[in-house]
């Protein structure tokens, strides 16, 4: 295994989001802009690799039998800090996130991270399938994100993209969300097709 592949496969041929069909509930939930895309993205990111690494580096004195249990305190911990750190440095993209900054904790890509890979390979690995994945996840976040936004609301990142009256509104709203996850997994298929 090349720590390249390892890094490259969470981006693209396993992307958490658009290929794995994981973390679907943030990724349908707060993708109403950019911002909140990148804000999820970047507190994903951060509590992936800090939690692959604290579970690698364990690995080998966390008990077989209370290993789950071990994974969800361990992530909780580093939760809790991007947490209050999102509270006390961006208390608008807090507020916009959440419940879904704490749901971070049952995660299923986190824990199956920690099941699959950051618990039977060292740390090096481990961060670099973390930082694989968390590009991959935030990247299809702000796909879904910027569709969303600007067809919803006529803005990127804010800015007026679009006349005031074009905006979809049906895009901001939840049907959006799976309106525009759907396209975007067709294509990926059809993508995948051609390369075959």
């Amino acid at each position: 295994m090349s720590l390249m592949s390892e890094f490259s496969k969470g981006i693209i041929k396993e992307n958490p989001l658009l290929r794995l069909m994981l973390g679907c509930c943030p990724a349908l939930a707060i993708t109403t802009s950019v911002e909140n895309g990148l804000g999820m993205g970047a507190a994903f990111t951060g509590v992936l690799i800090a939690s692959n690494m604290a579970i690698s580096a364990m690995r080998k004195i966390i008990p077989e039998n209370v290993r789950i249990p071990v994974y969800v305190v361990i992530i909780a911990s580093f939760v809790t800090m991007t947490d209050q750190l999102m509270h006390a440095f961006t208390p608008a993209l807090y507020d916009s996130l959440g419940i879904f900054i704490p749901l971070i904790v049952v995660n299923c890509i986190i824990l199956g991270r920690a099941e699959a890979f950051a618990n039977k390979n060292p740390i090096i690995p481990a961060i670099i399938d973390a930082v694989g994945m968390g590009i991959g996840f935030t990247l299809a976040l702000v796909l879904v994100s910027s569709f969303r936004e600007v067809l919803g609301a006529g803005t990127f990142l804010g800015i007026q993209v679009l006349p005031e009256s074009a905006p979809a509104i049906l895009m901001i709203l939840p049907p959006g969300g799976f309106i525009t996850l759907g396209c975007l997994l067709g294509l990926m298929n059809k993508l995948q097709k051609k390369a075959a």
